[in-house]
């Protein structure tokens, strides 16, 4: 068996959350609420965590389903794990779980700042679809543009 095989893609739980809140606080500046992920997790959105072989966590995503879209809020890899695919890998379970659901495309946003995020998504085959004026917290810098970018399922890689 080699590493990748015993990589496991599973839901996320309430009682996931004091592990997620770990990785998500040491991701972001600016990280999601712990009410941000049972708000998600009471409405029903996709909500995946990606687990080696002895369940530490190497990432999360949480998505919405829309009418013919879904829409990606949050899709985070632990710090000790970035640089190593599993970014990717979770994009190819979040486009197979929308193409599963009959949805022709998948949005996001992104900050102006995070050129990492935009390079994965871009590489991906998303594209720029506009931007969001003041749509992320930025501290005592007021306010962080957002790009918004899609993928049409028939592009991606």
């Amino acid at each position: 068996m080699t590493p990748a095989d015993s990589i496991r893609l599973l839901p996320i739980h309430l009682q996931d959350l004091e592990t997620l809140m770990g990785i998500e606080t040491a991701s972001y500046r600016f990280p999601w609420s712990r009410g941000n992920f049972v708000d998600s997790l009471a409405a029903g959105y996709r909500m995946t965590k990606r687990v080696d072989a002895g369940g530490g966590w190497l990432g999360y995503f949480v998505a919405m389903r829309g009418v013919d879209e879904t829409h990606l809020l949050n899709l985070t890899v632990a710090p000790a794990h970035q640089r190593q695919g599993h970014g990717r890998a979770m994009l190819d379970e979040l486009v197979r779980w929308t193409r599963e659901l009959g949805a022709a495309r998948l949005w996001l946003e992104v900050r102006e700042s995070n050129v990492d995020a935009q390079r994965l998504y871009r590489r991906y085959g998303f594209r720029d679809a506009g931007h969001r004026r003041g749509y992320y917290p930025a501290g005592p810098l007021g306010r962080e543009n957002a790009i918004v970018m899609h993928l049409e399922l028939g592009d991606a890689a």
